[in-house]
């Protein structure tokens, strides 16, 4: 006989939970392998050292191979958002146009950050959760210097077409600089900047590669470094000519968090052991078995094109996005709400960093959990079997 969860208020947290196994499932920052801590736990290195040089450009050469295209990377000590505001700042001249394409939170911080700065600039917006037009940006972009877009955007879970934004709006304007936010798609999803148009590529250490948080990454293509402007009067800690400079030389200008460069090249080792191509294979298949899980829930994805990275969705009627992250957060389980102003319509749940397909069945297991102590009523088993079949 098919067991059914009850249909009913919630139910208390069981006596076991503190035997759980405390786990990050939000979309940032994310679990971390064991040799990765183990590499953090060595005695104090010294970034000057010849040992200390040596791994800043072995992890500098790694986020190149796991781009896949022969842009040079810059790490900096800071989170995306620094890194993201080195870029800009050090592209793009004071009071020139600059496009902002946003639909989601982490879009409109970049619209936010080039006002503060004075540029010129012209937002096109589209509400959360759908999915932004490569025309009408292109059409924006006519007279403009510098695009900033965000490939995966972690508050709705959208995963936007780059490829094509980045076609029409350099067909439109071939001199314009497109920046791309790929803070949860870098080493998640397809992305291949110098095929699609893409100057720069925007991550931090916390996400997609599988680090403690602290480090940001800018990755330059050959032919926007030509372009990158000298003595930026809107940056000295982030001005990336000099950063670029150095860190190709194997120094860094400030102190950088060698500590964190020697984790991310462990965490580095692990990515690129496959063939990008099958990386992300892999991390599509298991954000597809949490949305296969949620779905069969009755928890639908809220975005038209998941992004790979992080499972956004809609809790049943009767339910709040809070409600359920609280309830996963009683079992030991950290996950998210949404974004304000829709923290409570949404949750978020991801199986970025280290995590492999047998998290993600576990993962199904847990939201039936959830959802049966929130009084959801469903066929027990139902969500682990959606997650095998979106996973084969």
């Amino acid at each position: 006989m098919t067991q059914l969860a009850p249909a009913q208020e919630a139910t208390p947290v069981p006596a076991y939970t503190p035997l759980n196994r405390a786990r990050l499932i939000a979309p940032g920052p994310v679990e971390v392998a064991p040799e990765v801590l183990q590499a953090l736990s060595q005695p104090q290195m010294h970034h000057r050292a010849p040992e200390g040089v040596a791994k800043l450009m072995e992890a500098r050469e790694q986020l190149t191979r796991l781009l896949g295209d022969p842009y040079d990377a810059v790490i900096t000590t800071s989170s995306g958002t620094g890194a993201f505001e080195g870029a800009l700042v050090s592209t793009t001249p004071t009071g020139v146009k600059v496009v902002n394409a946003q639909a989601g939170k982490f879009s409109e911080r970049w619209g936010e950050m080039a006002r503060r700065f004075g540029y010129d600039t012209q937002v096109v917006a589209k509400a959360w959760g759908e999915m932004l037009e490569a025309g009408e940006i292109a059409d924006a972009c006519r007279d403009a210097h510098t695009l900033c877009i965000t490939h995966s955007e972690t508050s709705t879970g959208a995963l936007h077409d780059l490829e094509a934004i980045a076609k029409a709006a350099k067909a439109q304007n071939p001199d314009l600089i497109i920046i791309a936010d790929c803070i949860t798609s870098y080493g998640v999803a397809e992305l291949r900047p110098a095929a699609w148009g893409v100057d720069i590529i925007v991550s931090g250490s916390q996400k997609g590669t599988a680090t403690p948080p602290g480090l940001g990454f800018v990755l330059f293509s050959p032919q926007v470094q030509e372009r990158l402007i000298k003595n930026t009067p809107h940056g000295f800690y982030l001005d990336m000519t000099r950063e670029l400079a150095g860190q190709k030389a194997g120094s860094t200008p400030q102190t950088p968090a060698i500590n964190l460069i020697y984790a991310l090249s462990t965490a580095l080792e692990r990515l690129l052991a496959v063939p990008l191509e099958v990386l992300w294979a892999e991390q599509k298949r298991k954000t597809d078995a949490l949305i296969a899980a949620g779905d069969a829930l009755g928890a639908r994805a809220w975005a038209p094109r998941p992004s790979p990275a992080v499972a956004v969705l809609t809790p049943p009627p009767g339910i709040g996005g809070k409600q359920v992250a609280a309830r996963l957060a009683q079992m030991g389980q950290r996950a998210l709400p949404g974004q304000a102003p829709h923290e409570d319509a949404v949750f978020r749940i991801s199986t970025m960093g280290y995590a492999d397909r047998y998290d993600a069945l576990g993962l199904a297991g847990i939201l039936e959990d959830c959802f049966a102590g929130l009084g959801v009523p469903f066929p027990r088993g139902v969500a682990v079997q959606a997650a095998w079949q979106a996973l084969a």
